[in-house]
């Protein structure tokens, strides 16, 4: 017999266990084992693959993180087209698609299956001998993407199957309403454009090269259809058999005896989906017998015995009185439509963003015009389109400006975007910006330095940038409007107190392109000080955990730059600590790199976080193959998985006490 043999079996034996697991966790919502007890069974599993590579399987739960990076995605054209659905918004256009069903098939009722239309992107699966082995996108209905490296980190979706003949499942890959807020929180904070939507933030998502990034964004599915060898007579049974097989069906799905139904749960749905953790825009409605929907068939476009019911859009209409222009900190300029106020979804909208130029000329606007406005996610308000066939004539252009509608410097767009910026560091919109965003409470916290007070102080020509702030006196601003005495004592007191922040709070305050609060801590641990920073080469800044190179680019950009480095010497000159004053007690750990999951029983994160730096160690926040060491304590995320995959030291409290010593 084979030695190796047993080794083979217990892969196989914990790979369809942890399997299990996953679906009972993720699709179920029903754990089986303690984390604990799960993460055990994963780690043998890892250390076996890791000794028998050989006897790794396809469906191996070791290959949920992603990795794969690519140069492009292949085209792959859909067996059976993936059509569109027709669209219907009223009750009257509903009771018009039963009777002509009615009227094809001569009956006097209808059975239909009603689901909810998730708001996500359309995916085909294909599945054979019981394996994932093909994601694309929908594309153009007849041909879409290979994304088969990005869909093997949703989570959700089965990498094996219990069944062996060749089968195609469609589905809807989405993000939870959470996990969209969580991952635009981050993208600002290293100063990225935001996603509109969740849908755009799944898009974007299944777009990227690299897998790994995927696995980051923590992306759902649900299926809708199975393109089976063997049909059953019903939709309603297919759905019960791939949810048999393991897929995630959307439990809400109904079926229903005749129209009547339909239109109750469409009245319901209509007012109950803000309370669903994911979006939906409507409710999908299919003819539940298959032989029917075979007899019905399809147009060029779309099949005849299914229909979206769509939500009324929280729309309103109102006038587009003009396009002002806003500089940001970083320059970029950002049109705003000024609207003639209009109540959408229970409050008043009178601005609107327009993102950019290119936004302007898609939608077409001219200033006059009479304009759709929604709220975008229900939250942000938008201009979906201009009604023109209501124009008088008198409408005005939109210009793209040449220059910079505050200081006349002449504009310049992103060589790799859309954005118009406003080149020069000394505009009055820019420092304001900067000034304000220096004086935050994320930043230096100075209190009583907020929005109104800092423009009130630029406008005085008290303060040209954030440097002069060190210099303000009591007689400067004790007469101000809205000041006084006490106010402006105030106000120099927080001034002072905030020379002592920390180093990594200063970098952040600077407002680096690119550079958010975790990016600033990781510079500051670093190089320990401002001088070393700013003497730092690219090369040396993109090597750094974190950084690369787009943002050590950036970084390299600001020190380069005289008008900041003036600045900077105002900061040194009045006393801003400008160095790490907390020294580590020691270079025990000489510089290797950790990255803490889970609770911890002995320490909160941050004091961990300072432990570790007291002994010359650096905490990263995400799992690379840099990462030296992975801290693990009780209920640990995906980070386990990520550095198990990695082969990355993986270790408890208590051996982490014993490396500091302290054991």
């Amino acid at each position: 017999m084979d030695k190796t043999e047993p080794f083979r079996e217990r892969i196989k034996e914990l790979t369809e266990l942890i399997n299990r697991y996953n679906h009972y966790y993720y699709v179920e919502n029903q754990p089986l084992v303690s984390d604990s007890e799960y993460d055990q069974l994963l780690a043998e599993l890892m250390d076996l693959e890791k000794q028998y590579p050989q006897f790794r399987l396809p469906d191996s739960p070791t290959q949920r993180v992603g990795g794969e990076i690519l140069s492009e995605f292949k085209t792959v054209r859909h067996q059976v087209p993936m059509l569109s659905i027709d669209n219907t918004y009223s009750e009257q256009e509903l009771r018009d698609f039963d009777r002509r069903i009615r009227e094809l098939i001569r009956t006097q009722t209808v059975e239909y299956v009603v689901e909810l239309k998730i708001d996500g992107v359309a995916v085909s699966l294909i599945y054979e001998n019981g394996l994932f082995q093909l994601g694309a996108t929908r594309g153009d209905g007849w041909q879409g993407d290979d994304i088969t490296a990005n869909l093997r980190t949703v989570k959700t979706l089965p990498l094996s199957i219990k069944h062996r003949e060749r089968l195609e499942v469609r589905g809807e890959v989405y993000m939870r309403k959470d996990d969209f807020e969580r991952l635009n929180r981050t993208r600002i904070e290293k100063g990225e454009e935001p996603f509109a939507n969740p849908r755009n933030a799944a898009a974007g998502s299944l777009k990227l090269l690299d897998s790994s990034l995927v696995a980051k964004r923590n992306l759902q599915l649900f299926v809708y259809a199975g393109l089976l060898k063997s049909q059953p007579a019903t939709h309603w049974e297919v759905l019960h058999f791939l949810k048999q097989l393991g897929f995630p069906v959307n439990p809400h799905g109904r079926m229903v005896k005749n129209i009547e139904e339909v239109l109750h749960l469409c009245q319901s749905w209509e007012k109950t989906k803000d309370s669903l953790p994911y979006n939906i825009d409507g409710l999908v409605i299919k003819v539940n017998c298959l032989k029917t929907q075979e007899l019905l068939g399809a147009t060029s476009k779309s099949p005849r015995w299914v229909v979206a019911f769509k939500f009324p859009a929280e729309q309103a209409t109102t006038i587009l009185e003009d396009v002002i222009i806003q500089v940001g900190r970083t320059g970029v300029l950002t049109p705003v439509a000024k609207l003639k106020p209009v109540p959408v979804s229970g409050t008043i909208v009178s601005r609107a963003t327009l993102h950019n130029f290119d936004e302007i000329m898609r939608l077409g606007l001219k200033i006059g015009d009479r304009v759709f406005v929604e709220k975008g996610g229900e939250v942000i308000p938008k201009i979906v389109k201009a009604v023109i066939q209501v124009r008088s004539g008198a409408e005005k252009e939109i210009l793209v400006p040449r220059n910079c509608p505050v200081c006349g410097s002449q504009v310049v767009k992103d060589e790799k975007g859309v954005a118009l910026r406003c080149p020069n560091v000394t505009c009055p919109a820019q420092v304001k910006e900067r000034i304000i965003h220096f004086a935050s409470r994320g930043a230096m916290d100075i209190e009583g330095l907020g929005e109104s007070r800092v423009t009130l102080l630029v406008d005085r020509g008290l303060l040209k940038d954030y440097g002069d702030i060190y210099s303000l006196r009591l007689h400067d601003i004790v007469n101000l409007e809205k000041m006084g005495e006490k106010s402006a004592r105030n106000l120099l007191l927080a001034i002072q107190g905030s020379k002592k922040r920390p180093l990594s709070r200063l970098i952040f305050a600077l407002g680096i392109r690119h550079v958010g609060a975790h990016s600033s801590e990781i510079l500051a641990s670093h190089f320990r000080s401002l001088e070393r920073l700013s003497q730092a080469d690219e090369e040396t800044l993109a090597a750094i955990p974190e950084i690369g190179p787009v943002m050590a680019a950036s970084i390299r950009a600001f020190f380069a730059n005289q008008a900041n480095v003036q600045v900077l010497e105002k900061l040194h000159k009045a006393g801003v600590t400008t160095i790490e004053e907390t020294q580590p007690e020691s270079n025990l750990l000489g510089g290797k790199i950790f990255v803490i999951t889970g609770t911890l029983s002995r320490y909160t994160r941050e004091e961990a976080a300072r432990l570790l730096s007291s002994r010359g160690g650096r905490v990263s926040e995400s799992v690379s193959r840099k990462t030296d060491y992975l801290v693990c304590g009780e209920n640990p995320g995906s980070k386990l998985e990520k550095a198990r995959s990695l082969k990355i030291p993986v270790i408890t409290e208590e051996e982490l006490e014993k490396m500091l010593g302290k054991g």
